[in-house]
C-alpha cells in the first residue's frame, strides 16, 4: 500500500503563551458534561433520506424525553423541510421551557438572515455560526488568506448581533464553530475565537458557546486533548465561554477524543445518538453517557430502556444500529465463548449470593459484563448463546435460567459433548428451545414411567437396582415446586451414562431417570449390567435449587 503518500504533522502549540505541562492525564471524569444533540442537523444531513417532519418531530420528542437540554434542530437556510420544522416548533410552542434549541448557519449574510426568519417568535434560541478555518480549506475551498477568513468570521458575528437586536423580548444567544479546528494552526484558531467572542461581547451572564470540532479526525485523541487544553488556558474570555467539542469518528476514536477533551477543560459535547453523521459519523452520546454510568457517575440522560431509544433512532434515521454497537447492539451482552460463558454464569451466581436476594441494587461485579444489562432494559436471556465455541458452563446456565435445572458437574460435561457434536455437524447456533429439546431427547425417558408401590425415591431406585442387577450410591432430594428432576448416573468399567427424570413427584422422577440411564446404557432389556448408580434429585422448572449428586471420574460419558 502507498503509505508514503500520507503525512500528518501534529499541531505545534505556541510556547510563548500559557502552555505549561499537560494537566489532563492526571484528571478523572467525575461528572457529566452538557450534552448537545445534533441528530436533527448534522445527523440528518448525513442521511440518504433526510427526515421528514414526522420523523423530525419523533426524534425531537425522544431527545427531550432522554433529558437533552441543548438540541440543534436544523439548518433552516438549507432546506424547506428544516425551515418548516423550526417554524412548527416555534409557532406551536413545541419547545419545553428547560430546553434550548439551536439553528445552524454558514457565515453568509443572506443565510444568516434566513436563519433568523426561521426562529422569529422564539422565546429563546441559539444561532450557530460555522465556517472552516484550516489552511487546506482556505486555499482550496475559499481561495482566501487568513486575514480574509478572519474578516468573514467577524462579519458573520456582526450579523448575528445586528439581527438578534431586532428580536425584541427574545433571548438569542450565539455559538461559533471554527470548522476544521483540529487541523487549523492553533494561534489562528485562538485569534479568530477571541475576535468572535469580542464582537458578540461574550460575558459570564451571556456566554458564547465556542465549539471546537474534529471535522475530519486526523490525529490520535491525546493530540486533540492537548489542543483543547491549550485553548482552555489561553482564551481571552474563558469565564465567558462554554467550551464545546464536536468529534467525528474518521479514525474510530471519537469517544476517546471526547473523553480526553473533557479532561482537558471542555464543558460540553456535541454528538448524536449511536453516532450517526457524515462519513464514519459523529461521537456517540449514548456510549459517552453510559461510559460514565459504568463508572458510577450520573450521566444525566435517561437511558434505562435502550431498545426503545434504538427503535426510534432506527425509524428516524432509517439506518440499523450495529449488533456490536456499545451498550445497544443485539450482541453486546452476549457470550458464545465457553470460557466467557462460564465466567459470566459464576459471576451472576456470586452476585446473587452476595446480595442475599434480589441483586438489582448490589454493587455490580460480573466478568465480561461492564454494566448490568437490566439497567438499560435488557434481560439475561440473551447473555449466553450456544454454538460450536460454547462450553459446559454456558449450556448449564441456559438450562438453569430457562428451566430451573442445576445440572451436576458430570452431567454438564456430558451434555456439553452432545451439544458440541450437534453444533459441529450443523455449523449453527442452538437457541434455548433447541438446547432443551436436545437435552430431553438425550437424557429423558421417551415414555411415561410410574412406580407402583414404592414409598419414596430410595425404594424406587432399590427396585430398579434389584431388577437390573445394579447398585445405587445415594439419593439426594430437594423440595419440589412445579416439578421434580432426578439425575441418575450409571458407571461401567469403561463408560458413564446419565439419565434424567422429570415428574410431579420424586418417586416417579427417580424411576424415569433410572430407566432412561439404563436405556442409554443398552441395559433396559432385563440383562444384568453390573453397573453402579449415582442419583441426585433436584427441584425442577422454576425451582433452581441444586442438591448435588454423585460425580464419576471414571471413563467417558454418554
Amino acid at each position: 500500500m502507498p503509505f508514503h503518500r500520507y503525512t500528518r504533522d501534529d499541531p505545534v502549540l505556541p510556547t510563548g503563551r500559557d502552555g505549561g505541562s499537560r494537566a489532563w492525564p492526571d484528571r478523572v471524569l467525575d461528572r457529566a458534561p452538557r450534552w448537545a444533540s445534533v441528530d436533527l442537523r448534522d445527523g440528518n444531513q448525513a442521511l440518504a433520506e433526510p427526515m421528514d417532519l414526522r420523523r423530525k418531530k419523533r426524534m425531537f420528542d425522544l431527545l427531550v424525553g432522554l433529558g437533552f437540554k441543548d438540541i440543534e434542530i436544523g439548518y433552516p437556510a438549507a432546506s424547506v423541510d428544516d425551515f418548516d420544522f423550526v417554524r412548527e416548533l416555534v409557532i406551536k410552542n413545541g419547545i419545553p421551557d428547560d430546553v434550548t434549541v439551536s439553528v445552524f448557519t454558514p457565515a453568509r449574510t443572506e443565510l444568516i438572515e434566513r436563519t433568523f426568519d426561521a426562529i422569529r417568535g422564539a422565546e429563546r434560541a441559539v444561532v450557530h455560526l460555522c465556517h472552516a478555518t484550516a489552511c487546506l480549506w482556505r486555499d482550496v475551498v475559499f481561495g482566501m488568506s487568513r486575514s480574509e477568513v478572519l474578516r468573514m468570521a467577524v462579519a458573520g458575528a456582526e450579523d448575528l448581533v445586528r439581527l438578534a437586536e431586532r428580536e425584541t423580548g427574545a433571548d438569542i444567544r450565539f455559538e461559533y464553530s471554527p470548522e476544521t479546528f483540529n487541523v487549523t494552526e492553533p494561534d489562528f484558531a485562538l485569534e479568530i475565537a477571541d475576535r468572535v467572542a469580542a464582537v458578540v461581547d461574550a460575558c459570564p451572564d451571556r456566554p458564547l458557546v465556542l465549539n471546537l470540532p474534529t471535522t475530519v479526525e486526523t490525529h490520535s485523541p491525546n493530540v486533540f486533548a492537548d489542543q483543547i487544553e491549550w485553548m482552555h488556558r489561553n482564551l481571552d474570555r474563558r469565564d465567558s465561554i462554554v467550551l464545546s467539542v464536536h468529534p467525528h469518528n474518521d479514525r474510530g476514536t471519537a469517544v476517546a477524543s471526547a473523553e480526553l477533551a473533557l479532561l482537558a477543560g471542555a464543558d460540553r459535547v456535541e454528538g448524536t445518538l449511536f453516532g450517526n453523521g457524515e462519513r464514519t459519523g459523529n461521537v456517540c452520546l449514548v456510549t459517552l453517557a453510559l461510559n460514565l454510568f459504568g463508572r458510577g457517575v450520573d450521566p444525566e440522560l435517561e437511558l434505562s430502556d435502550i431498545d426503545a431509544v434504538r427503535e426510534v433512532v432506527e425509524d428516524c434515521n432509517r439506518l440499523p444500529v450495529h449488533p456490536r454497537h456499545p451498550y445497544a447492539g443485539d450482541l453486546v451482552y452476549t457470550a458464545f465463548s465457553g470460557t466467557h460463558q462460564d465466567a459470566i454464569a459464576k459471576g451472576l451466581a456470586a452476585l446473587a449470593e452476595r446480595a442475599g436476594g434480589d441483586p438489582a441494587n448490589a454493587p455490580w461485579q460480573v466478568p465480561y459484563l461492564p454494566i448490568d444489562p437490566r439497567d438499560v432494559g435488557r434481560d439475561y436471556e440473551a447473555i449466553i448463546r450456544v454454538n460450536s465455541q460454547s462450553g459446559k458452563g454456558g449450556i448449564a446456565y441456559v438450562l438453569k435460567a430457562g428451566w430451573g435445572l442445576d445440572l451436576p458437574v458430570g452431567l454438564r460435561r456430558d451434555f456439553a459433548g452432545v451439544v458440541q457434536d450437534v453444533t459441529d455437524a450443523t455449523g449453527r447456533e442452538l437457541d434455548p428451545r433447541d438446547i432443551w429439546r436436545l437435552f430431553r431427547e438425550t437424557y429423558c425417558a421417551d415414555r411415561a414411567a410410574v412406580s407402583r408401590g414404592a414409598a419414596d425415591e430410595h425404594e424406587v431406585i432399590e427396585e430398579l437396582a434389584a431388577a437390573y442387577g445394579v447398585e445405587f450410591t445415594r439419593v439426594l432430594v430437594a423440595d419440589a415446586k412445579d416439578a421434580t428432576a432426578c439425575f441418575v448416573e450409571l458407571a461401567t468399567a469403561t463408560d458413564v451414562f446419565w439419565g434424567v427424570g422429570l415428574a410431579a413427584g420424586a418417586t416417579d422422577a427417580a424411576l424415569r431417570a433410572g430407566r432412561s440411564a439404563l436405556r442409554r446404557a443398552g441395559a433396559d432389556t432385563g440383562a444384568d449390567t453390573g453397573v453402579g448408580v449415582g442419583v441426585g434429585v433436584d427441584a425442577g422448572p422454576g425451582a433452581g435449587v441444586h442438591t448435588g449428586g454423585t460425580e464419576s471420574g471414571r471413563g467417558g460419558s454418554r
